[in-house]
């Protein structure tokens, strides 16, 4: 399919240099003398800024631009507190009156329109209307305007039509009014346009230099001159021969909804016929023009691959095909294909219209809002992210934000016609978005059934390597007997500070143990560096802490806490998969952390380790609270990152040989989701961090749970707030756009219960919102209170799972366990502890557990673990 359809794979370059090409055709359109002969014709739109918020009345709106239109009607109240009602209906436009005379046309719109007032009665009230007219019209005012061709399916007649603004321009007042920055309306549907505000010293169609007006790119005419023809592929010529206005709106027969349905059926027909598909065989119905609709294709690329194929064997039997497996996929990828060029030919013309605005302000770096709307673009499960990343590609100094229009263009011209204000009360668009992150008691069994069941197949040896969640054997196989003695050092590296400690067991009548130890610093060159460096560092750290405690030289044996996933085949032997929590150290992946020590330590020559245990910091937690509990078999750890460890029996461990006995098993519970079992609880907010992590789209569990995120997702809803006026009156400072800038700490500060809201405001103006209001620090805690909740709930929804294993390896009815736990979040927020226990209790009725905070952290634990290590050696040599 790939080589079949090259033609319609366009490279970074082709993308740029068709990107010059339009800002080429932008400034004829805009130059006096060359606009009659532009095909980008450039339209002034007379819309020349944004309500004052003084405005007030009763406004209608119509929204002409498809195969329906909505008739609305926008309260704007005044009187200091803004408000706006808005009530609409939608009425379809049959076939036969689209294509028909003006005169029936514009007759089945006033009807609809009386048929509204009647039904909202206001049929005897004189009100002013906004039109979202949707076609190419020449304006001379904003009331008035000359239509200048039909598109999108309508027939050819001229008329003169009393007009406000296009779809475009609707739909960026409508985003405009949420973001300040948002200066381009984008529309992807049945047909697709842009409109941008252009300073009036460009518009040479205009009198007037002072100021800046909207201008209706009209792009979808693009290429009509023929400036695409070495783009252009005989799929898109027979297209273009076969629709109602050939040789128009070239550019538009490329991208938009109305014809990408048609460009994949007229390939699946031309590889039908050159027997590459379907055995060589078609359809009468395969033939039918229109038969696959642009709709086939959202579903046949669902995110779902598994989904996405059957969808496409469904569409295509529907034709009368009997599509083989490869057939359904090469019918994906066609769509694939012909999906992404349209948003990659979207993007190179958006660079275009971005680098004019840039350009305008003669600004290094351009911080923008694009104002989106339309079917493909609302609906496609991947055209948005494509165009997005394809627009950051073209243009890497523009700041650039996508805001998809929530009510379309008809608000947009009410908002023209009088005033803009918000849709719907503050409280319920606030409250819309906190539902997407809170979780029902559904969702958390949901989410204990999946963690279940990917568990069971990280034990499997069949079916370890699909799963997200690898149950990794850490060949800990027995606690401390009490005979254990001896000066034992203790690494803890998993987050951006470590210790180092001596841990000194004495064996008396009850044993006893002492315990020294120093913090150290990684900074983030070091943990983003090279491996080298960062295990120089740690040497450098351990050979530090020796002299500190008067023991140059000395050659002990180590246990050393490594907080990240390895795979272990020994106990002093662990190959590192993948780094989280922020480290990036390179040459490391894959590598033994032991022998990259060691290697360390030989360098450095300070002093000599005899034996070195690997231990992960759940397991070190959990040996640590066993020595203080017998029946503490888990281990928990909440703080930069999650994740938990359990003993289980070795029968169920398929990727360890033995059969006796127990092991304790990391489940390195981060990742699990990167299959895509947390999907459908992932909001957008989570989506954006992830994308902006180190390693998008891995540890997802990790990333609604541990402290690295919680604050970034809180600063992502509050992001979202602001940009729809919703928090800080719609102004956000420079500082709260910083990534990380919003710490975990906060939300444990903001929701302490002895905190006033006064101190919640103090933490606000550090973030630079010195405008902030005690209302604004009431939401802020309410966002705050919400992300821990989830975090908690999830965490405990996983937890359950692990005690309902337990308790079903042993056929117990009721199970008593305890839990050791770590980790500062765990320890420092007012209410995470007791919303976890009662998720678990909820979820896991038939166990009763108990939880033992670590005092002493994980690197007590691999000391103890080291010092069994050194016990069964000496006691094997014996």
């Amino acid at each position: 399919v790939d080589n079949y359809l090259h033609q319609f794979k366009l490279s970074d370059k082709t993308l740029m240099e068709l990107s010059v090409r339009f800002r080429r055709e932008m400034d004829k359109g805009l130059c006096r003398d060359t606009n009659p002969t532009a095909t980008v014709k450039m339209l002034p739109t007379f819309v020349r800024s944004t309500p004052d918020g003084t405005e007030q009345g009763e406004f209608l709106a119509l929204d002409l631009g498809g195969s329906n239109f909505r008739v609305l009607l926008v309260k704007v109240k005044g009187n200091g507190e803004q408000k706006v009602e808005m009530e609409s209906q939608i009425y379809d436009i049959p076939e036969l009156i689209m294509r028909g005379s003006g005169s029936e046309l514009f007759d089945h719109i006033a009807d609809c329109l009386a048929n509204f007032l009647e039904k909202m009665g206001i049929k005897n009230k004189k009100l002013p209307l906004g039109f979202t007219f949707s076609f190419p019209c020449q304006q001379t005012k904003l009331d008035e305007s000359v239509l200048i061709s039909w598109t999108k399916g309508f027939r050819d007649f001229d008329t003169d039509i009393m007009a406000v603004i296009s779809d475009t321009v609707g739909t960026m007042m409508t985003c405009g009014y949420d973001d300040r920055h948002c200066e381009i309306g984008l529309i992807v549907g049945t047909g697709t346009n842009a409109c941008y505000m252009e300073q009036m010293r460009n518009l040479q169609l205009l009198d007037g230099d002072e100021g800046q007006m909207c201008v209706n790119t009209e792009w979808g005419a693009f290429g009509d001159d023929g400036s695409l023809e070495d783009l252009r592929t005989d799929i898109d010529r027979e297209i273009d021969a076969g629709s109602l206005n050939p040789g128009k709106q070239l550019f538009e027969k490329m991208i938009s909804g109305m014809y990408m349905g048609e460009l994949v059926r007229l390939i699946l027909v031309k590889m039908a016929r050159d027997q590459l598909l379907f055995q060589g065989k078609t359809t009468p119905e395969l033939l039918t023009t229109g038969c696959f609709s642009t709709n086939h294709i959202f579903t046949i690329e669902s995110y779902n691959n598994e989904e996405g194929l059957a969808s496409a064997e469904k569409v295509l039997r529907s034709l009368g095909l009997d599509p083989t497996a490869d057939d359904c996929a090469a019918t994906r990828r066609i769509c694939q294909i012909v999906s992404t060029r349209a948003a990659h030919l979207c993007a190179s013309t958006l660079a275009a219209v971005m680098r004019q605005i840039r350009d305008n302000k003669a600004a290094e770096k351009l911080r923008i809002t694009i104002g989106v709307d339309g079917s493909v673009y609302k609906n496609h499960p991947e055209f948005s992210r494509r165009l997005n990343k394809m627009v950051r590609r073209l243009v890497p100094d523009c700041d650039v934000r996508f805001l998809q229009s929530q009510c379309g263009s008809g608000k947009g011209a009410a908002m023209v016609t009088a005033v803009a204000y918000r849709l719907t009360a503050q409280h319920t668009e606030r409250q819309r978005i906190l539902d997407t992150l809170r979780l029902s008691r559904e969702q958390l069994f949901e989410v204990k059934r999946r963690m279940t069941e990917e568990m069971a197949r990280g034990l499997s040896k069949q079916t370890h390597d699909q799963t997200s969640v690898k149950m990794l054997p850490t060949y800990v196989q027995s606690t401390l007997n009490g005979t254990e003695q001896g000066d034992f050092l203790a690494l803890d590296l998993g987050g951006s500070s470590f210790r180092v400690l001596l841990v000194q067991l004495k064996s008396e009548k009850k044993q006893k143990v002492d315990m020294h130890q120093k913090i150290y610093k990684i900074d983030q060159e070091t943990m983003q560096g090279t491996g080298e460096e960062l295990f120089d560092h740690i040497v450098y750290c351990i050979a530090d802490f020796l002299d500190y405690m008067g023991m140059r030289g000395a050659s002990l044996p180590l246990g050393f806490t490594f907080s990240f996933p390895c795979d272990q085949t020994k106990l002093d032997e662990g190959i590192l998969l993948k780094w989280t929590k922020g480290f990036k150290a390179s040459g490391c992946e894959g590598k033994d952390v032991v022998m990259l020590l060691k290697e360390a330590v030989r360098r450095k020559k300070r002093f000599d380790l005899n034996f070195v245990a690997v231990v992960n910091d759940t397991v070190g937690t959990m040996m640590t609270c066993a020595y203080e509990d017998p029946k503490c078999e888990l281990g928990l750890i909440v703080g930069t990152g999650t994740n938990a460890c359990y003993m289980e029996e070795m029968h169920n461990i398929e990727t360890v040989e033995g059969s006796e006995g127990r092991m304790c098993v990391n489940v390195e519970w981060g990742a699990f989701g990167e299959n895509g079992e947390l999907d459908d609880f992932c909001t957008e907010f989570d989506r954006a961090v992830d994308e902006c992590s180190n390693y998008p789209g891995k540890q997802r569990y990790e990333k609604m749970i541990g402290g690295m995120y919680l604050g970034e997702i809180v600063r992502n809803v509050l992001m979202d707030y602001t940009a729809k006026g919703l928090l800080f009156r719609g102004k956000v400072s420079e500082r709260l756009k910083t990534r990380g800038i919003f710490e975990t700490k906060f939300l444990s500060q903001i929701e302490s219960d002895r905190l006033a809201m006064r101190q919640v405001r103090s933490i606000l103006q550090h973030l630079g919102l010195t405008g902030s209001t005690c209302d604004d620090s009431v939401l802020v805690k309410e966002v705050c209170s919400v992300v821990a909740r989830r975090a908690a709930q999830l965490c405990g929804a996983g937890l359950a799972a692990l005690v309902d294993k337990i308790r079903q390896n042993r056929n117990l009815n009721q199970l008593s366990i305890t839990v050791g736990v770590d980790g500062t979040l765990y320890k420092t927020h007012p209410h995470f502890s007791s919303i976890m226990q009662e998720t678990l209790q909820d979820l896991a009725p038939q166990c009763e557990v108990t939880f033992l905070k670590s005092e002493d952290g994980s690197g007590k634990g691999a000391a103890l673990i080291t010092a069994v290590a050194c016990r069964f050696k000496s006691e094997k040599l014996q």
